[in-house]
């Protein structure tokens, strides 16, 4: 059939897959930010600029305009070549991963995610995609703040290491960084060393805890570490 045809696609292109993807969205819910100028960036990356270059108010045939910003800006996935001097990035990471049943999981009450809070999940078994739900998405998102704040909830290493060795290949948080503001390296080293596809800057405010199927579709940026994605999730 024509879906088997197109699932069969979807497993074995390589290295630049993104390319001939066909996906039909008939329902489901983005979990990405809006860019904006005027949407929260980390400390010392400049905004995003969106340029008018032509205009039609202006009595130019068309609009267009240009889009400037960092890599790691909004909702965007990280390959590991971030903290990998030699890892894959982001032309080269599988749609088998990125594309696939997830689970969504809260984690409302913490101030960092640690390895205990996962280990008392749920999972699915041979769950490969994990996405968290935290006060990030009630209050940061939820709230519309524009301000960056350094007080998010993210993963500790015991957090990373356990995502790991529990055979994770896709983990989201719904904040900038998957790893604390004040930490080291070292929670992106662990994930990105396993070659673990981290996704940040989701927005789960609108979503409950449960397996979707999850669609991540970074942009096809050639040798590059990082890339803004469009994700969305579908009922299952």
């Amino acid at each position: 059939s024509e879906r088997n045809e197109e699932s069969r696609l979807l497993g074995t292109l390589r290295p630049f897959p993104f390319a001939a993807l066909r996906v039909r969205v008939t329902c489901g819910l983005f979990i990405i930010v809006c860019y904006r100028p005027t949407m929260p960036i980390w400390p010392g990356v400049d905004p995003i600029r969106i340029t008018p270059i032509l205009q039609i108010a202006s009595g130019d045939i068309a609009n267009t305009s240009r889009i400037d910003c960092d890599a790691h800006t909004g909702t965007h996935v990280d390959a590991p070549r971030h903290f990998v001097s030699n890892g894959a990035t982001v032309e080269q990471l599988s749609l088998d991963i990125l594309i696939g049943p997830v689970f969504v999981a809260d984690v409302p009450e913490v101030s960092a995610v640690t390895a205990a809070d996962l280990a008392g999940l749920e999972l699915p078994a041979d769950m490969q995609r994990l996405l968290l739900r935290t006060r990030n998405s009630t209050q940061l998102w939820a709230s519309g703040s524009t301000d960056f704040n350094e007080d998010y909830v993210a993963l500790t290493t015991d957090a990373a290491q356990w995502v790991v060795d529990r055979g994770i290949r896709l983990i989201g948080i719904d904040y900038l960084s998957v790893q604390r503001f004040y930490d080291g390296p070292e929670t992106h080293q662990i994930l990105l060393q396993a070659g673990v596809i981290i996704l940040e800057g989701i927005n789960l405010v609108h979503v409950k805890p449960d397996t979707y199927e999850l669609i991540c579709l970074p942009l096809l940026l050639a040798g590059v570490e990082a890339a803004p994605a469009r994700a969305i999730l579908r009922a299952i």
